[in-house]
């Protein structure tokens, strides 16, 4: 059995239909391992053991499938599932749910069974990313083609599943739950904005005007004191003050920047410019690109190994 680093970085390539392990502090590649059709986003077990890769597919060819990697071996076992363009990924206890935005719905991946053990609408479209609460009660969806936040609320769970949508603005993509678990801010595509929703009354306290062409992703920084936002047209990342919510700085990047992953010491993040081929590593203290690596084509979702 290969031994792997501690903290080993994850990298999917769309373009290639690979994940590529990454020791992330020589910046090389370790290996590479076969996914299913144009995959987007990946999400690690807790526990370390396993990887679900969403293998989304392509416009003609919508995918069907997730790929099920043991991190020890790196052997992919590839799952069909009876749901559509399955995306967003986040791990979280012995779960890893993900969206399926054609299916318009949220499923949950039990690593112990190996098996999806729940699957719940989001009342919307395009439903594409999602993050989840560390006590499981509440899921936030990203909904592209709704302009929308579904809530889906758990605490009553399995006798009553409440689904709630929250407006916001034009094409929300990009979202993320704060570190202390108060706020959800999530960007929007469509109008160069981004809604900052407090989570224990689930509506929207701000808007802030970021002028962004194509918001992608939005990242915390570990400490909470920072928010990272890619701007896959500028070939920017920008940076934002949590608190303040004020510009903090524009940080140029290798072209097509979008998925945003912070480091486990939060030193460092690490950004998939996707049209260069490239992750570029920037340095959280200075807000300078301090290295980069190739890792395939069309790069895009991101994970840690603990």
């Amino acid at each position: 059995m290969t031994h792997l680093l501690l903290a080993t970085l994850l990298v999917l390539n769309k373009g290639d239909s690979t994940l590529a392990f990454v020791d992330p502090t020589s910046l090389q590649v370790i290996a590479k391992v076969p996914t299913g059709n144009a995959p987007h986003e990946v999400a690690v077990s807790t526990d370390g053991r396993v990887a679900l890769v969403a293998n989304y597919g392509t416009g003609p060819e919508p995918g069907s499938t997730i790929s099920i990697l043991t991190i020890a071996d790196r052997k992919e076992q590839r799952l069909k599932i009876p749901l559509l363009r399955p995306h967003g990924t986040f791990a979280i206890g012995s779960h890893i749910y993900f969206t399926a935005e054609g299916s318009h719905v949220i499923a949950r991946y039990d690593v112990a069974s190996g098996a999806i053990d729940w699957i719940c609408g989001s009342d919307a479209n395009v439903t594409h990313m999602l993050v989840v609460t560390p006590d499981e009660k509440k899921i936030y969806t990203a909904n592209i083609g709704s302009d929308s936040v579904s809530v889906i609320n758990l605490s009553a769970a399995p006798r009553v599943i409440g689904v709630k949508q929250i407006a916001v603005g034009k094409g929300p993509e990009g979202i993320d739950l704060s570190p202390d678990g108060h706020e959800i801010w999530v960007a929007h595509r469509g109008d160069g904005a981004l809604s900052i929703i407090d989570t224990a009354a689930d509506k929207v306290v701000q808007t802030v005007t970021i002028g962004t062409k194509t918001a992608n992703r939005v990242k915390f920084t570990r400490d909470g004191k920072r928010v990272l936002i890619s701007d896959p047209p500028s070939n920017q990342v920008i940076v934002y003050d949590a608190a303040t919510k004020q510009l903090v700085r524009k940080i140029d990047t290798d072209a097509g920047p979008e998925g945003i992953l912070i480091a486990p010491d939060g030193k460092r993040a690490f950004i998939a410019c996707s049209n260069a081929g490239k992750v570029a590593v920037l340095d959280l203290d200075t807000l300078t690109i301090t290295g980069s690596l190739a890792t395939g084509k069309d790069l895009d979702g991101m994970a840690w190994v603990p």
